[in-house]
């Protein structure tokens, strides 16, 4: 029997796989890689289609980057955006101050070039996360808020060509990759 890890948390019930293909984070797969060890499993219709399809595509940007399950949470800094993160001109700090920065940067990059690895042009990413987030992230202060904004590995996908969507949005996900079948 195969163990199920987040890299093969998406992989295909058997037949030949579609050639879109969608980027998901590993957590809405079930996969324990978010800073608490714990996932943010969603269950869709759409997600076991894609899985059934050989579409989905599983990684955690976090811990391709090299942090580890569990981990302090972390939040870009205040009044900093993932373009700034990615410009080297913002940082994504611990609570307790621990710049983590080089291990985001490092995660979107994987995400990348997993992208381009497999031939994704769809993402389906982790909404608030400072890595994943797509319309807001947490505001750098801890206290639970968020600010408007992407993470940093939707922003360089985004900057690459590749459409992101929030786990919201699965539909709208559905229709851009069945767009791409075309």
């Amino acid at each position: 029997m195969r163990r199920r890890t987040p890299d093969t948390l998406g992989a295909p019930s058997g037949g030949a796989a579609p050639t879109a293909r969608v980027l998901v984070s590993a957590c809405l797969l079930g996969g324990r890689v978010r800073f608490d060890g714990r996932a943010k499993t969603v269950c869709d219709t759409i997600l076991d289609r894609w899985r059934a399809e050989g579409r989905v595509v599983a990684h955690c940007p976090e811990v391709a980057g090299g942090l580890p399950v569990p981990r302090p949470p972390a939040e870009i800094e205040p009044g900093g955006s993932a373009e700034d993160v990615l410009a080297g001109a913002a940082r994504i700090l611990t609570p307790e101050g621990a710049d983590v920065t080089a291990y985001f940067v490092a995660g979107a990059r994987a995400a990348l070039e997993t992208a381009r690895g497999r031939g994704v042009r769809t993402a389906v990413l982790k909404e608030s996360s400072p890595s994943c987030g797509l319309l807001r992230v947490y505001d750098g202060t801890f206290s639970g808020r968020t600010a408007p904004g992407p993470g940093v590995t939707t922003q360089l996908l985004r900057d690459h060509g590749i459409a992101v969507f929030a786990e919201t949005d699965l539909a709208g996900a559905d229709a851009h990759l069945r767009a791409q079948d075309g």
